[in-house]
């Protein structure tokens, strides 16, 4: 099968782009970074050129900014995940691609107060405005819903990934529990789910190869609260109710010590808990790791440096 990566370079999709060649495709890596055919999402004459010539049976998008960097913009950011998406579907429909695999997010249901216990896929779409990662995965998704009523002939694979966890992972969440302390909010316990990098991998692979479409949550079984977290890195935790930590980040942000403003006790008070029940039943996939073993893995890796 010939496969068409976009985000080829990055940490996930080179990875992908390995298992594909191993597994026997013919694979076009597509980045902005060597050694991917070089492909700017946000250029939508260049997505057409590139998917054009590679002339792909199935695309796996995967580019989009998940840590933004120092010199990022919500403009940016928007221009990549979110029109760089309609750019790749575009060229999907205009030269024949059947199927498109998309890496979404647990933040696409957004960080809420009335979040069920554990979020299903037929929980609706409400990724908060006031966090660009969360707000650009919900308006992805709308995209692809309007795509799948306009032209269904391009199946579709939507993966909705929780935290993923490896031994080589270092990013914002990884950071959260590298600290001296693990910060909690008073009366909130923040509950992770966790999935292992090789399992997600091996996901999109399935997604790829397998006949099974449509939107599935890709974590481990089980979530870990940030106590338990804390157990098990043997650290404390600190605890600071809502309004003072709010506060705290207002003054902060207006000061240019934190790059988070105050809407960022949302999102450690309310995280989405994905519910993998799908992924096992309909698509057929057991993560080899549930959320306590990706974690304990992880933990033992970075130990080991």
């Amino acid at each position: 099968m010939r496969v068409l990566v976009t985000g080829g370079s990055g940490f996930l999709g080179s990875s992908v782009v390995a298992g594909l060649i191993a597994a026997g495709h013919e694979v076009v890596s597509a980045d902005l970074r060597p050694p991917a055919v070089e492909m700017d999402v946000t250029s939508q004459s260049q997505v057409d050129a590139v998917i054009g010539a590679a002339k792909p049976e199935v695309v796996v998008h995967l580019a989009s900014i998940v840590t933004p960097g120092p010199g990022s913009t919500r403009e940016l950011e928007y221009a990549v995940d979110v029109t760089g998406t309609r750019h790749v579907l575009d060229a999907c429909v205009t030269h024949g691609v059947r199927r498109v695999v998309v890496s979404s997010s647990g933040a696409a249901y957004g960080y809420h107060p009335d979040n069920p216990a554990w979020i299903t896929e037929d929980q609706p779409l409400r990724g908060n405005d006031e966090f660009a990662y969360s707000q650009h995965k919900r308006l992805v998704e709308e995209m692809l819903a309007e795509f799948r009523q306009r032209q269904p002939s391009l199946e579709q694979v939507v993966l909705r990934i929780g935290t993923i966890l490896g031994a080589s992972v270092d990013n914002q969440i990884t950071a959260l529990f590298e600290r001296k302390r693990l910060l909690r909010i008073k009366g909130s316990e923040s509950p992770f789910v966790f999935v292992w990098d090789t399992d997600v991998v091996a996901v999109i692979q399935q997604a790829v190869t397998g006949p099974v479409t449509g939107v599935f949550n890709i974590a481990g079984d089980g979530a870990l609260t940030i106590t338990e977290i804390a157990a098990l890195l043997e650290k404390p935790v600190l605890t600071i109710p809502e309004p003072a930590l709010r506060a705290a980040l207002a003054v902060g942000r207006r000061l240019r010590l934190t790059p988070y403003g105050p809407e960022q006790t949302m999102f450690l008070q309310y995280r989405p808990v994905l519910a993998n029940d799908r992924l096992k039943t309909v698509f057929g996939f057991t993560p080899t790791r549930t959320s306590r073993e990706a974690f304990d893995e992880w933990r033992r890796s970075r130990r080991s440096y």
